[in-house]
Parts: structure tokens; C-alpha cells; sequence
């Protein structure tokens, strides 16, 4: 606890408000590689590696990291409730650094883009996703369950090996956004990525993954 308390106060007084990155995923080797659980893990766990933060705390019911690209404060989490409950640990390590919610930034699957495209956003609403019940903004893109596949057995399902590369070519394209959003902000950042995923969107649509 005396250690939580000094880095609050160290990031509360640095220059700029801290970024709070969230990805949403499920604890345990059960959900690991899953549509639905890694997606959100995968892109901590990539901007953490990127930047040299480890995420070796536990903090609110997330596994947690913090660090600084260059100048900018960033709080890394991994909510460890299950998608679900995400609300649990986001709001609390909100609350706790005093952040408002246009600096909690929030990583998930999303079934309304094809696997491997990526989009930020802003505004908008939880759109039925029970994890995003008080956040509005989202990041990554998963695919539609082909068919008539269930949409949860779909988003249980392991990636095939191309979508696998499109998932790890996604979370680079996702760690250079970020280093982006931190030094030109969210807005400039969000025009200028979305731009090449609507190509990158209507290329992938109708390829299978």
C-alpha cells in the first residue's frame, strides 16, 4: 500500500494527467488465445513489452504496470475479473489516480470489424458489450462469426493461423497509435489511424480469417 500511495502522488504531480490503458480479456489458460479474451490482453501486454513496463503489480483486481513514454504517464491494466465485471477493477483505478474518463482508454474485440483491423474511437456508446457498460471508448476488431455460428461459441474460439498474423500485425499497427495518441492526443490520432483501417477494413472484409 505505501508503495501504490507514492506512485499515485508521483503520477497525480507529473506534467501531464496520466493515459489509462485497459485491455478486457479473462483470467486463466482456459480464455488464453481466444477471440474474446486476447485481443485486449494481447495489446497490453505488446505497448508493455514496447515500452519497457512491467506488469508485475497487482492493483484493483487488474494486473498492473506503469512507466512514462517520454514524457507522458501511463497506467497499464489487465482487469483479472472476467470480461464481464471489467467495471470492477476500470472504474476503481480510475477513481483512485482521479482520472476522467476521456483519459481511460479501453481494448476489446469487436465483432463488427474483420480480424485484424483496428479502430479508435472517441464517442459512442457499450454498444451491448457487457465490459463496456461505463466506457466509451474502444479499440480492435475481431471479425463476424461466419454463417450462422453462434457469436459466443465464435468468440471462444482459438485463432487460425491467419488470423493469427493478422492479430500480430494488428497489435504493432496498435503500439504505434498509442505512442501516437500520447504526443499528438486522441482526436488528431483517431482521424489519422481510422483513415488507413477504413482501407485496411474494406480489403479484409470479405477474406476469410
Amino acid at each position: 500500500m505505501l508503495i501504490n500511495r507514492f506512485l499515485r502522488r508521483g503520477f497525480c504531480t507529473a506534467v501531464a494527467r496520466p493515459w489509462l490503458f485497459v485491455g478486457l480479456g479473462n483470467p486463466g489458460d482456459k480464455y488464453k488465445g481466444t477471440r474474446h479474451n486476447q485481443v485486449g490482453f494481447e495489446m497490453i501486454d505488446a505497448f508493455a513489452e514496447s515500452q519497457g513496463i512491467s506488469m508485475n503489480t497487482v492493483h484493483c483486481k487488474a494486473t498492473f504496470g506503469q512507466g512514462f513514454v517520454g514524457d507522458a504517464p501511463v497506467l497499464l491494466a489487465k482487469p483479472q475479473t472476467y470480461m464481464n465485471l471489467s467495471g470492477e477493477s476500470t472504474g476503481p483505478l480510475a477513481a483512485y489516480y482521479k482520472l476522467p474518463l476521456n483519459r481511460v482508454l479501453v481494448f476489446h474485440d469487436d465483432m463488427g470489424l474483420p480480424c485484424g483491423v483496428l479502430r479508435l474511437r472517441h464517442n459512442g456508446g457499450h454498444g451491448g458489450h457487457n465490459g463496456l457498460k461505463s466506457v466509451m471508448n474502444n479499440f480492435r476488431g475481431i471479425g463476424r462469426p461466419p454463417g450462422q455460428m453462434d457469436p459466443k461459441a465464435f468468440l471462444l474460439q482459438k485463432f487460425n493461423a491467419i488470423a493469427r498474423e493478422r492479430i500480430d500485425t494488428a497489435l504493432q499497427e496498435g503500439v504505434e497509435v498509442l505512442k501516437l495518441l500520447l504526443s499528438k492526443g486522441l482526436t488528431e490520432s483517431a482521424r489519422h489511424f481510422n483513415t488507413i483501417q477504413k482501407y485496411k477494413h474494406i480489403r479484409l472484409q470479405n477474406m476469410p480469417a
